[in-house]
């Protein structure tokens, strides 16, 4: 009987759908969303809801710093894309902006104060930067990444992303006012637990390789439910 019980072919198969189950699921990681060489790891990632891009993210509160890596592909090889954080408002007007493109064949991040719609100009943003660079992916992608440091203790920034056709005499031309052009702003949570507003378009980051919370609750009912199978597996037999 216990031979039998030991190699029984349905207990077999029951144990491997239950090693399957019980394995951690990371269902809020980053697997899907792997940056170009992999180069720098991050803590966080989410993918924003429009223009296709995405963004890798470490809140450090001890400085008050952040250190992101943003990936959005322009409409051409030639155009730009940009990532920006708003100190004072929600939409494009008054954000401090990080802007790369390709100049001379190779990638460059500038900083712009976007003081109105009318006026970007290249300058000192607000804030301190740094560590600044980009790349272009073999998949049409640009990525922008850097460090800066933001308000001590601040749980969200109001963030804001663009892509556009290209630059002219230095200067980023105008990106198109199509609905995913205009709706490519949004709260970044800096700390998880911060109550999000309704008018908030943008998802809560994703924790990457996140083993805890939702994954935790699953382990313990995949754990309960294959106890329960094999009490009754046992009584079968």
């Amino acid at each position: 009987m216990k031979m039998g019980f030991l190699f029984c072919p349905s207990l077999i198969l029951f144990f491997s759908l239950w090693v399957s189950l019980i394995s951690p699921t990371h269902s809020f990681n980053c697997s899907s969303l792997k940056l170009p060489g992999g180069k720098k790891q991050y803590s966080n990632c989410t993918e924003l809801p429009t223009l296709n891009s995405t963004l890798h993210f470490t809140y450090n509160a001890t400085n008050s710093s952040l250190s992101i890596a943003f990936s959005a592909a322009p409409p051409n090889a030639n155009g730009w894309v940009a990532w920006a954080i708003n100190p004072t408002a929600t939409g494009m007007a008054g954000s401090q902006a990080l802007l790369a493109f390709k100049n001379n064949g190779s990638m460059v991040v500038k900083t712009y104060n976007i003081s109105s719609y009318s006026s970007i100009v290249d300058g000192k943003l607000s804030f301190e930067v740094w560590d600044l660079e980009a790349e272009a992916g073999d998949d049409g992608k640009m990525v922008i990444y850097g460090s800066l440091k933001v308000p001590a203790s601040a749980e969200k920034l109001n963030q804001v992303w663009q892509v556009g056709p290209g630059v002219s005499n230095g200067h980023p031309m105008k990106h198109e006012f199509a609905k995913a052009n205009l709706a490519a702003l949004g709260e970044l949570k800096l700390v998880e637990n911060v109550s999000s507003g309704a008018s908030s378009p943008a998802p809560a980051p994703q924790v990457a390789n996140n083993e805890s919370g939702d994954g935790s609750k699953l382990m313990e009912i995949n754990a309960g439910l294959w106890i329960s199978g094999l009490v009754s597996l046992l009584a079968l037999m």
